[in-house]
């Protein structure tokens, strides 16, 4: 069996609905991503941000055992989003799709995961950063400009210049206050990592994450 069959035919099948997926996180505004060494804090962190309201948060298959972290928060928040990043093969889509993630994310294009996944039904938000990367994930839906910090907001406002068709959400290196920057620029939705999850005080990070998100929507 090829890995795209496996991912159809295991457990969790065809959890993700790829439009609910994709308009969830257009919703939410700022998708939390935890990346850690450590998969109990990343744990304990994607326990709090999704208490605390926001519940799409993207995992990551760099965190040591992700499969299992994954299987025990789709258990414990069904009715979350819960997606994972750097998925890079049919494999790791296989794998992800059977623990019950929502979409799935990949730093480049990655056309072989992007075929498994759609052939699990599950959103694949494919990655990049060149106008060629972005134009080919942008083909397919959703797409992520990474490490968006790279290029800046500046840099956003000429790919969407070139390319308006896109639908693009910015990650990598943005910090909270910027979000409303990036969402003005014509992102569809922003990835914040460690600025968020790290934060001494997460409540008021949250607080202020909302805040940018409805500052950035009233471009």
């Amino acid at each position: 069996m090829s890995s795209a069959e496996a991912a159809t035919a295991g457990g969790g099948l065809n959890v993700g609905e790829p439009a609910l997926a994709d308009a969830a996180i257009v919703r939410q505004g700022a998708v939390p991503v935890l990346r850690d060494s450590d998969a109990d804090r990343v744990h304990a962190r994607a326990e709090r941000l999704i208490e605390a309201g926001l519940t799409v948060i993207e995992l990551t298959a760099t965190t040591p055992e992700w499969p299992e972290l994954l299987r025990t928060l789709t258990t414990q928040f069904p009715a979350a989003t819960i997606g994972v990043g750097t998925i890079t093969t049919p494999d790791d889509v296989a794998t992800a799709c059977e623990g019950g993630a929502r979409f799935l994310v990949s730093p480049f294009p990655a056309e072989s995961a992007r075929v498994a996944s759609s052939a699990a039904g599950t959103l694949f938000v494919g990655g990049g950063f060149t106008p060629a990367e972005i134009s080919a994930s942008s083909g397919s839906g959703l797409c992520k400009l990474f490490p968006a910090h790279l290029g800046g907001v500046a840099y956003l406002k000429t790919l969407t210049a070139i390319l308006p068709g896109a639908r693009i959400m910015p990650t990598g290196g943005i910090a909270v206050t910027e979000v409303s920057d990036w969402l003005r620029a014509g992102a569809v939705a922003v990835g914040v990592g460690s600025d968020l999850s790290n934060a001494p005080d997460l409540d008021s990070a949250v607080a202020e994450l909302a805040k940018q998100v409805a500052e950035g929507r009233r471009r």
